[in-house]
């Protein structure tokens, strides 16, 4: 018998994981941390459902921390065995996991400092010393090449084009009595025709799908965001103020810079200083240069002509905290890239805490966000944010691209599901919110494919 269970992503977008038992042996597809409304942000300190001593394997789509950011809890809490993922996703995991690690000790620090906590001490979610325990379990794996465990399952990477080294992944279930099975989890499923990474790949076949939905219920409706950004950057310049922009420093960070690159030899913005603050970002640009195994026809033309398609001019990548402080004394106008893309913590707090009470400075949101965000609270017009224990006053101009997204809308979800040769048996609507989860199951069924939307910790018998 085969079985799922949803240990998260139900319900919400955040908290990615899935837990598949065939034959006695459990698998875990993701384990991300939940982010946006404090009741699911509480489930992160929990101590994991299942026994991770129990667990097989865990098989990583992608790097985002709400895919993987509870490796460094599962390890501390007793898993063992190894962490299969794409080695490009390797490399980030690499810088990512500590990096999450560090930030949840200085929040903790600050908390406890400036006695903006309820807890007495507060302290981390994960150190970065469980963070670099969980590295050495990371065995990466090409595309299409199929990775066998143990228990009749085979796992089989494919390109998702959400994120460098981002993964559709592919479970075959298998018994000595002929019994097959073909688990699909889209992970975080990208859009088509967009800079430096290939298009999400066509999968044939699958007995169940496990659906991304983060958009499933819109489209992007920005049909030109290179030529809009530039157009805000022209807005910033011509008031002499900030443009801060909430960035995640893994696939955002690294597509701005590309259209600001873009825009810059089109003559289309003028030359002004741009600040990547993010020493995640700083660190994981050149590994997109780096794996050109993950490049499109695009982004190889322009390494092959010898442009650097991530440097814009006058770009500065700043690592250390003085230098970010110094951001602040610069001059307007400018531009500030930093994470985190939702503003739920890291750097971009005190950017925004700097900039939102002024007038000429813009805040720019170019990515998903999540309910109970700051970056939701500041797109429904709140007027004031709370920021490391202080009421911010919001004065800023606040914008935002949907088309600079790196999920698919209804509309590129639907060209990818074409892909199929045949339904599957069951599709289950995950990581969404309610209206996108319902709506996806409405579209799918209206098709003639069996959908489902799953609830937190349901389980599952896949062959019922």
């Amino acid at each position: 018998m085969a079985t799922i269970q949803f240990l998260g992503a139900a319900g919400t977008v955040t908290g990615s994981a899935f837990l598949v038992e065939h034959e006695g042996h459990r698998v875990l597809l993701d384990c991300g941390l939940f982010q946006g409304e404090k009741a699911w942000r509480k489930r992160n300190w929990d101590p994991f459902p299942v026994s991770p001593s129990k667990l097989d394997a865990v098989i990583l789509s992608h790097a985002h921390i709400d895919h993987s950011g509870g490796l460094p809890r599962l390890v501390r809490q007793g898993y063992r065995g190894p962490i299969y993922t794409t080695p490009a996703t390797r490399d980030l995991l690499a810088i990512m996991l500590p990096d999450s690690g560090r930030l949840h000790e200085e929040e903790a620090a600050d908390a406890n400092r400036m006695r903006w906590s309820k807890h007495s001490p507060a302290l981390p979610l994960y150190t970065e010393e469980d963070a670099l325990r969980c590295l050495p379990k990371i065995d990466a794996a090409r595309y299409g090449v199929p990775v066998h465990l143990r228990g009749g399952i085979d796992v089989t990477f494919h390109r998702a084009g959400h994120i460098l080294g981002s993964a559709i992944v592919q479970l075959d279930l298998s018994r000595k009595d002929g019994y097959r099975h073909t688990i699909v989890f889209s992970g975080d499923l990208g859009r088509f025709d967009m800079p430096i990474i290939p298009d999400p790949e066509p999968i044939a076949r699958a007995t169940t799908l496990l659906l991304e939905c983060t958009y499933g219920d819109q489209r992007h409706e920005d049909p030109d965001p290179r030529a809009e950004l530039g157009s805000i950057v022209r807005e910033v310049v011509g008031r002499r103020g900030v443009l801060v922009i909430p960035a995640f420093a893994i696939g955002r960070t690294q597509d701005l810079l590309f259209h600001l690159r873009q825009l810059q030899l089109a003559g289309a913005i003028p030359s002004l200083p741009i600040f990547v603050d993010s020493p995640m970002a700083c660190d994981a640009t050149p590994l997109f240069l780096m794996h050109r195994e993950e490049h499109d026809a695009e982004m190889n033309r322009m390494l092959s002509s010898g442009l650097d398609p991530l440097t814009p001019r006058r770009v500065e990548f700043t690592r250390g905290v003085q230098e970010s402080k110094g951001i602040a004394s610069v001059r307007p106008p400018m531009i500030v890239i930093s994470a985190a893309g939702m503003a739920t913590g890291g750097r971009v707090l005190h950017h925004l805490s700097r900039w939102l009470p002024e007038e000429s400075a813009t805040v720019l949101f170019v990515g998903y966000q999540a309910g109970g965000s700051r970056g939701r609270k500041l797109l429904e017009g709140a007027r004031t944010i709370r920021i490391h224990g202080s009421d911010v006053p919001v004065k800023a101009r606040i914008r935002s691209l949907r088309g600079f997204s790196a999920h698919a809308d209804r509309d590129e979800v639907d060209r990818w599901l074409s892909s199929f040769g045949s339904p599957p048996r069951r599709t289950f609507c995950v990581h969404g919110e309610g209206p996108a989860l319902e709506a996806t199951r409405e579209r799918l069924e209206s098709r003639g494919w069996p959908a489902y939307v799953p609830s937190y910790m349901e389980t599952v018998d896949l062959d019922g």
